[in-house]
Formats: structure tokens, sequence, C-alpha cells
């Protein structure tokens, strides 16, 4: 092959690689820019009405207690609950599993801190952020939410939430320093691009099923009996 050709390829796969990461960060940049004002603190959310509930998204869990960061969203929500913001809480995480379970170990954090076992939702499938605003809009059919966690992570749980014609405002649970942080907001560029595309085409979740209105009980919810 002539040098001259080969100098082309060389050329026409760096323009790709450019325009690839252009749509990559322009994306990424997209979703927070469009996103950034729906993040509001408690007294700027004491000023907005109906809130239907607090949707508390889910991280790991180990030997029955919430990790670092499940901790902190948890403690927010709380808060959030006890300031009278909004009257029920949806906890939605991953239950995939009969030995391995966020949502109980969610919930029994709230109603250890006083949190009625009624005004608390489990959502045994929020297996993804995309998963867990779906099934609010479609299975506990809220209407307008409060998304509780991390900042980095608010971005993009709020743009699938424009995007499925969910009202939503965030409020963000960074109280400390999280170990693998930096690891995190590079992955979540691919998962806000990622996510951009599953909005378009409303991409259903990996389960569905009967409607469960956040107005009722939430302890239709339950699976186990609850400690109170």
């Amino acid at each position: 092959m002539k040098k001259s050709k080969i100098k082309i390829i060389i050329l026409v796969l760096l323009i790709m690689g450019i325009l690839f990461l252009g749509l990559v960060f322009g994306l990424n940049g997209y979703v927070k820019i469009t996103t950034k004002n729906q993040i509001k603190n408690i007294a700027e959310l004491k000023n907005i009405t109906d809130i239907d509930c607090i949707l508390v998204l889910g991280a790991k869990v180990k030997n029955d207690a919430p990790s670092a960061m499940l901790s902190d969203r948890l403690d927010t929500a709380i808060q959030l609950y006890q300031e009278d913001i909004a009257p029920k809480i949806i906890m939605s995480g991953d239950h995939g599993q009969k030995n391995y379970d966020e949502v109980n170990v969610m919930k029994q954090v709230a109603i250890d801190n006083d949190i009625p076992s009624a005004d608390i939702f489990m959502d045994h499938a929020g297996f993804s952020t995309y998963d867990s605003i779906y099934r609010a809009k479609e299975i506990f059919q809220a209407q307008k939410v409060v998304i509780v966690t991390q900042k980095y992570h608010l971005y993009r749980a709020l743009y699938i939430a424009n995007q499925l014609g969910l009202k939503a405002y965030g409020v963000a649970a960074d109280t400390r320093t999280y170990a693998g942080q930096s690891y995190r907001e590079l992955r979540e560029i691919l998962a806000r691009d990622k996510d951009f595309v599953k909005s378009i085409f409303k991409v259903k979740p990996t389960y569905l099923g009967d409607a469960i209105p956040v107005s009722g009980n939430g302890d239709v919810t339950n699976d186990k009996d609850i400690a109170n």
C-alpha cells in the first residue's frame, strides 16, 4: 500500500475519532446544561406545590446495610419528608435476586427514622436509573417528583424524567467525598449518552406490571414483614 493511501486512512480514522468524541461529550454536555436548573435545595422546594413523592434511587447494600452513597441519599430523603416536601417516598432499587435486596434495606432505614411504613413504597424492579424513572411514572403513576441521588447522577435522572413526561426536581445528596468518584464521573458520561438514546425511543424497562398509585398505601409493596 502506498504511503499516500496510508496517510489518508489515518486521517479518516482520526477525523472519525474526533467526531465520535465530539458526539459523546456534546450529548453529555447537553444533558447537564438542560437539567441543571432543576436541581433545588429544600428552601426552593418549599415554594413548589403538589409534589407526589420523593424518589430515592438505589445503590449498593452489603450485609443489610446501605453503602455510604445510599446512606446519604436516604438521609436526604428523610429530611425532605420531614420538611413536608412530599407525602410519600418511593425506594427504587435492585431486588432481582433473593439474596440481594436494596429496597427493603432502604425502607427499613426510613422506618427506623420514624417515617410511617404506609408512606414508603418499594420499587423492587428499579434495576437502572432509566427503569426507576419509567416505573415511577407508569407503575406508581407519579406526575411530579423530587429525585434524590448524588449530583453527578441527578443530571441523567432528570433528563430521563423530562423525556418521559415526568415533572421532576432533584436534590443532591453529596455530604462527603466518595471513594472511586473519579471513575464514576467518567463512566457517567457514557451512561448519559446511553440513556439519551433510550429516552428517544422510550424503551420499556425490564419489568412493568399493574399500577400501584403512589397516592395509596405503600405497604402493598411489602414482600416480607417490616420491623416497625
